[in-house]
């Protein structure tokens, strides 16, 4: 996806996640972030919204959380969004920053980032205000199960070795194939990692397939897996996501 496409919508979904959390009780809890209320969840999102802009602007890692002066929730997302677009509108996405991933160490790894980070959250703020979830465009879907795959499994799992060191041990040798729309990846998991191929052509013994969404929010433990079709045992598979996730 292009950056200008990627800015659309995250345009879109903070648009959605802002007007569902308005209209939304904000003590209620969240079924997918189980520690969470509406309103420590929209925290969360502007918190990440300011941790991002500081990434930008100092060019190095910054500390969690940042401040942000006790503001009410829903004021403190609007100025963290505000801040978070400016920040991406001064600088081309092929400008130097910080990022946790080495191999983009761009702002357009941060637009990409926030944008994929803001369609989670905006289905979490749904499911806590116990609201329809709004369609997830299938290009956004498509980007976001490469992200996910590619960033925070393959390469996380070498990066963080200490922390999927118990799920890879479980589940070495697992392979498993994901497909969703026109696009597929193999995943292969060993004691030292995970590798991911982009095409889908590594022979797999287990499989994850369904609309692009839907596979999507599996990967994100979003969606049971009545909500994708599923053959072989997945349960090393979902340790390691687990481990992709906290």
């Amino acid at each position: 996806m292009d950056n200008d496409r990627l800015r659309e919508c995250l345009e879109e979904d903070y648009t959605r996640l802002r007007k569902v959390a308005a209209g939304a009780d904000l003590s209620a809890p969240v079924p997918s972030c189980p520690d969470w209320t509406v309103a420590e969840l929209v925290d969360h999102v502007a918190m990440v919204y300011l941790h991002k802009v500081a990434c930008m602007k100092y060019g190095r890692p910054q500390e969690w959380p940042p401040e942000t002066g006790g503001e009410e929730p829903l004021p403190l997302l609007e100025r963290a969004y505000t801040e978070l677009t400016a920040e991406f509108a001064a600088r081309p996405p092929t400008t130097s920053a910080y990022t946790w991933y080495e191999p983009d160490q761009t702002v357009g790894f941060w637009v990409r980032r926030m944008a994929q980070e803001t369609v989670i959250h905006r289905v979490d703020a749904e499911l806590g205000a116990g609201v329809p979830i709004a369609p997830i465009p299938t290009d956004l879907a498509l980007d976001g199960i490469d992200e996910f795959l590619v960033a925070f499994v393959s390469y996380g799992s070498r990066a963080w070795a200490e922390e999927f060191a118990e799920a890879l041990a479980a589940a070495a040798g697992a392979t498993v194939h994901v497909s969703a729309g026109d696009r597929a990846w193999s995943v292969e998991i060993s004691a030292d990692g995970v590798t991911v191929t982009p095409d889908g052509s590594t022979p797999s013994a287990a499989t994850v397939s369904g609309e692009p969404d839907d596979v999507l929010l599996w990967l994100w433990n979003r969606a049971g897996d009545g909500a994708v079709t599923t053959t072989g045992d997945l349960t090393a598979f979902r340790r390691v996501l687990v481990a992709a996730t906290q």
